[in-house]
Formats: C-alpha cells, sequence, structure tokens
C-alpha cells in the first residue's frame, strides 16, 4: 500500500471462507496462533458488505486476552492496545465495517496518505495495467507470500528466528510505525 498511487478494494464481491477477511495470524510463546472473526452462516455466498459477526461465540475475549498474552512486553503495546481494544468491543453488526475501521486505525498508525477506495459495483477484473491481488493474498498460500517483496525482518517478541506474514498488529506492537530497513 505504502508503494502505490491508490488502493482500490473490492467491496462488492461475494464473500469467500477461508480467507483472510475474518482473519489473521499472530506470534506468541508456543508459535502462530490464528485470531478468526466468527461470521453468522445465511447465504451460501453473501455479498461482503452484508456478512454480519457472529457475537454468540466470545472471540472478542480469546482475541484481547491473546494479544495481551503476545504482546503485552513490546515497546508499543501500551499505546496500540487500548485503541484495538476499543475497536473490537464496538460490536461492529457488519465483518466489512470492522475491516474498515481495522484499516483505517493500521494507515493512521503507519502514516500511509495512500488513498484507498471502495468499487462501486463488482470488478471481475481490473483495467489492463493495474494489480490484482484479490485471488493472490490466500491463507492456504502463506508461505508463499513474497507477492509484494521479500519480508523485511524486525524484532518479535518470540524466538530468534523472523516470523513472516503475521498480522500487521505484529508490527505496530514491536515498532510502532513502518520504518524502512
Amino acid at each position: 500500500m505504502a508503494q502505490a498511487s491508490e488502493v482500490w478494494i473490492e467491496a462488492h464481491e461475494n464473500y469467500q471462507k477461508q480467507s483472510y477477511r475474518n482473519r489473521c495470524y499472530v506470534l506468541t510463546a508456543n508459535g502462530v496462533d490464528t485470531l478468526t472473526v466468527p461470521v453468522r452462516e445465511g447465504t451460501r455466498k453473501p455479498p461482503i458488505r452484508e456478512v454480519q459477526i457472529d457475537y454468540a461465540q466470545h472471540w472478542i475475549d480469546r482475541h484481547l486476552r491473546c494479544l495481551q498474552a503476545a504482546y503485552a512486553k513490546s515497546p508499543y503495546f501500551e499505546y496500540v492496545m487500548p485503541e484495538i481494544e476499543a475497536i473490537l468491543t464496538r460490536r461492529y453488526p457488519l465483518l466489512f465495517d470492522l475491516n474498515w475501521t481495522l484499516l483505517t486505525f493500521c494507515r493512521t498508525w503507519l502514516r500511509l496518505k495512500t488513498p484507498v477506495n471502495l468499487t462501486e459495483c463488482y470488478v471481475k477484473g481490473p483495467q489492463p495495467g493495474l494489480f490484482d491481488a484479490r485471488s493472490k493474498v490466500l491463507p492456504a498460500q502463506r508461505a508463499e507470500m513474497a507477492l509484494f517483496g521479500p519480508p523485511k525482518p524486525y524484532q518479535q517478541n518470540f524466538g530468534p528466528e523472523f516470523v513472516p506474514n503475521l498480522s500487521i498488529l505484529d508490527l505496530l506492537f514491536a515498532g510502532g510505525e513502518l520504518r524502512d530497513k
């Protein structure tokens, strides 16, 4: 996003299970953990803007406890965590709205000024010359995610080896902002 002149988010696609639309990965003392926002089952592939979050499951408490355990000793925990907690406990009814708020939060912390636009209707393929990452960024392909260039290691909380492809929260807790290395 930092390298693009503008970004478009497909706001009219159908929801895809097993995608990053409702999950992320964090590094804990026991290795990589998956945080998933449960969604209500409805139609087979509902429009992404209509997917409801399932608050009958106690996922907020689990996420907050996991982030506390994983990042409490991180340099920026005391600054980042209150904002994350406020976002998660706001209880957005729709997954799209939660994701948009989290994206806005991350862009603010990373000081990204790149314009982010939402499509007005479903766009099957981008205009010539535009890069389409929709089908290229999938949890099943985590190990091969050099799509945007090689990862830039930074100091993480656990282990001597850098673990790539974690949630941007890992970087925010560790460094507070995007830094060129």
